[in-house]
Parts: structure tokens; C-alpha cells; sequence
């Protein structure tokens, strides 16, 4: 592959996804810099996307080259390329009706991800899609008291991060099952007709990994709370995977405390992180899991 004809794909935070034209034909090239993930990452990526083909909308495999850190020789993963705008740029352009319309297309797709069953939460490790283990102990509140140190937050704060913390996490022990989660579905990573509004795209899957099932219906909730919008996606889920849009935007809620507290430690780096940190700030200071900036 040539990489002088290679062109930055809009809309990520790592500079390391691109769009390759060869006769006629377009592609995208993920690269993986040596070091940055584990060395088997491109192929791990690799075989989730042929895991959920059918599933969800995603794209076809084209090539695969491990890493080699020892040899400072990057990873590659080329995969076809798919039509559609970005979610979180058709959003605001919507009336309520159409919001709602894309809500329930979303609700379902991470409804359906969510009926994917696995038998135990962890990273997966390798081609095989082996899960491994996060080596975190005590749920919830051993992450928080982790990173406590790391958020610079004073006594008070950390107290009620703390709370919610425990109370999140006996609500999220209620579920006893785990499944696939893409770890990072929101609609930057959506592609959408927007015509029909059907979701025609769900890309980078770098975080996905065996976990709970309200992950996923989490991030998609996370900042963007309109009502049209928040209750068909709950209402789509639901309709797939049964309880309330109550229980289930809980739940949601108390799944996303994990990616909030992950997010907030790294406020700085990116708009997203900086965005988390206030969401937490705020749920910290009303020990609410509800809680907004």
C-alpha cells in the first residue's frame, strides 16, 4: 500500500485513521503504532468485525498486519469503506420527529448488541477473541478509589463520587450476565443514511470487549439528553431486551460511571474528556447518578 495516498479521515482524536483511494475504490486504513496497544490489536479488531457481521452494520476486512513493536514496525487493518454522515453531525440538523426516528435505530442496534452474550467480563486478548481479565478488584468503588488521586478532587467530592460510586455498582450487580460491548458507541462513530435514517456504519471498535450490558446504553445517553431523542432510544431497547425505560436509563447511568471516571483522570487531553470531567464533578457534587453540569 502506498501511504503518500493517504488522507485523514475526519472526526478522530488519534490522527491514525485514513481514507485510501486505489482504482476507483475507497478503503480505510487504521495504522497502530507500535507500543501504543498490545501488538495482536489490528488482528483483535480485526475479528470483532467479522464476530458481529450481520449483526450490525460494519465493514468488510480487507487485510490484516500485526504489530511488531521489537521491529518498530506498525499494525495495519484495512477495511472497506462505508457510506453514510456521521451521527453527531446529522443530529442537530433533525426536527423532533426525526430525533426520535434516529434514537430508535440506535436503541436497537445496542439492543442487539447487547442480546450478544459472553460468559465473563474481560479484555480480549488475542485473534481468538480470548477474554482476559481487567484486573480491577471491588467493582466500581476500587476503580474510583484508584483514580481518586488522580482527579485532584477535595475530601467532599470524593466522598460523594464514592457514594454513587457504591450505590451504582449494587445496582449494576443485579444483572448477571455480560456481553459484547463496543465500549464506545456514540453517534461520532455512527454512520447514517440520512435519508431513510437507517445507521449504515458503527466503526472503531479499538475498545470493545466482553462487559456489561447497559455499557453501551450508557455512552450513547451520556451527553446528549434530549427527551425525543433519550426516550426512543430507550424505548427501542426496551422493545428488544425487555424491563422499563426507567430501570434500563439507570442502569445506563450506573454503567457509564466506569467510562466517566476513565474519561475525567485524562481531562485535558481531549473535548471528550474534558466533557466527562464536568458530567462527574457534577454527579459527585449532587450524588446523583443523574447529576449534569
Amino acid at each position: 500500500m502506498d501511504f503518500s495516498d493517504l488522507t485523514p479521515l475526519a472526526g478522530g482524536w488519534s490522527g491514525q485513521t485514513f481514507v485510501a483511494d486505489a482504482a476507483g475504490e475507497r478503503s480505510v486504513v487504521r495504522i497502530y503504532p507500535p507500543g501504543r496497544r498490545d501488538d495482536a490489536a489490528p488482528e483483535i479488531d480485526a475479528a470483532v468485525l467479522r464476530l458481529v457481521r450481520g449483526l450490525a452494520p460494519v465493514p468488510d476486512v480487507l487485510e490484516v498486519r500485526r504489530a511488531v513493536t521489537a521491529a518498530a514496525r506498525p499494525g495495519l487493518l484495512v477495511t472497506s469503506f462505508l457510506p453514510g454522515e456521521r451521527g453527531d453531525l446529522l443530529l442537530p440538523t433533525l426536527d423532533d420527529s426525526a430525533t426520535a426516528g434516529l434514537g430508535c435505530h440506535f436503541g436497537e442496534l445496542l439492543a442487539d448488541l447487547a442480546g450478544m452474550p459472553t460468559l465473563k467480563a474481560g479484555p480480549f486478548v488475542d485473534a481468538d477473541l480470548t477474554i482476559g481479565d481487567f484486573g480491577v478488584t471491588d467493582g466500581l468503588p476500587g476503580f474510583v478509589d484508584v483514580h481518586a488521586g488522580s482527579l485532584g478532587w477535595d475530601p467532599d467530592l470524593l466522598a460523594g463520587l464514592e457514594s454513587v460510586a457504591a450505590e451504582a455498582q449494587s445496582r449494576l450487580d443485579t444483572v448477571g450476565r455480560t456481553c459484547l460491548v463496543h465500549s464506545d458507541a456514540n453517534p461520532k462513530n455512527m454512520l447514517v443514511d440520512p435519508e431513510t435514517l437507517t445507521v449504515t456504519g458503527l466503526l472503531d471498535w479499538e475498545f470493545a470487549h466482553s462487559g456489561h450490558p447497559f455499557t453501551d446504553l450508557g455512552n450513547l445517553l451520556r451527553f446528549d439528553r434530549r427527551p425525543p431523542y433519550a426516550e426512543a432510544v430507550l424505548a427501542a431497547w426496551c422493545d428488544r431486551r425487555g424491563g422499563t425505560a426507567a430501570e434500563a436509563q439507570s442502569l445506563a447511568r450506573a454503567a457509564d460511571l466506569w467510562a466517566l471516571v476513565d474519561l475525567a483522570v485524562r481531562r485535558g487531553e481531549n473535548p471528550v474528556a474534558d466533557q466527562a470531567h464536568e458530567h462527574l464533578l457534577a454527579i459527585a457534587r449532587t450524588r446523583d447518578l443523574h447529576g449534569l453540569p
